[in-house]
């Protein structure tokens, strides 16, 4: 068994020493910056299992989202009927959130693939991988050159992503799924309930 799978074991089930590590980690990550730069990715086997290399042109950026917000603020006038509504439904998630967040700050970038590191009472943090689509390592390399073509410009605003693509529904097919496609707003726009 390789050391990934040894790696991937030990972040399934923490011990008490790896808690107590990930919780100062927390509490350093909260003070620094939203979006941070890293030289190397905190779960290594994670991010090799969504298509990291050890090369130039790959670039892996840590960001911290806020959690929480997503209400309505209670209206106290009036007794209309949509007054008492608080809940307010986002249909992003906070990974794709902080994608988005991490591409907005390298915009030579398009963003390959996320994962969770851990979160707090206020804020949740993600690893975000990056991909240079002008470097030439990356022109040359067979298996992550396709992000270099131009249809995959912008896909993270697109929910082209993982994590987009999941919070769009998109993660299955069949019964059940029939107003999701091509997306809500097309199946809402040809009149159907």
């Amino acid at each position: 068994m390789g050391y990934l799978k040894y790696l991937q074991k030990l972040y399934r089930k923490p011990t008490k020493e790896l808690k107590e590590i990930l919780r100062q980690r927390l509490i350093e990550w909260r003070k620094s910056n939203v979006v941070v730069r890293v030289d190397k990715p905190l779960r290594i086997d994670r991010a090799r299992g969504l298509g990291y290399k050890d090369k130039q042109g790959f670039v892996v950026v840590r960001v911290r989202v806020l959690r929480g917000g997503r209400q309505r603020p209670l209206i106290k006038k009036g007794r209309r009927s949509k007054a008492r509504r608080r809940k307010k439904i986002v249909s992003k998630s906070y990974q794709w959130i902080a994608e988005e967040k991490a591409c907005r700050k390298f915009k030579n970038c398009e963003v390959l693939n996320s994962y969770k590191l851990g979160k707090d009472g206020l804020h949740g943090f993600y690893e975000v991988i990056l991909v240079d689509k002008n470097h030439p390592s990356i022109k040359k390399d067979k298996d992550i050159k396709w992000i270099t073509n131009s249809q995959h410009r912008g896909r993270v605003f697109r929910g082209l992503t993982s994590s987009g693509r999941k919070s769009r529904g998109l993660s299955g097919k069949g019964k059940g799924r029939e107003k999701i496609r091509p997306s809500l707003r097309a199946h809402k726009r040809r009149g159907k309930s």
